[in-house]
């Protein structure tokens, strides 16, 4: 399996996850939650790769949203922004 990012602007982003089945999906990750969650330690890219890592091992490709705002995950998952936090300490 294959994640490629591709920046439209800055707080947009196509991800295309290649696998048996190929999948887009728009991402919204605007200044605020970027920070808030990264301390701009890593590049907003290198977040959005940490997500998706998070949501594929939890998930198939086909059942992540087409479309969303980043800061949602933690919505479905809790544990999201706590182990994207100890991901960025590592």
């Amino acid at each position: 399996m294959k994640i490629d990012i591709k920046k439209i602007d800055n707080d947009n982003f196509e991800v295309k996850v290649l696998s048996r089945t190929t999948t887009s999906h728009k991402v919204n990750l605007d200044d605020n939650i970027y920070k808030k969650m990264t301390n701009k330690k890593i590049s907003k890219l290198k977040l959005i790769e940490l997500s998706f890592e998070f949501l594929l091992k939890r998930e198939p490709n086909t059942s992540i949203l087409s479309a969303f705002e980043l800061s949602i995950i933690n919505n479905y998952f809790p544990e999201f922004e706590n182990e994207i936090t100890i991901k960025i300490k590592e």
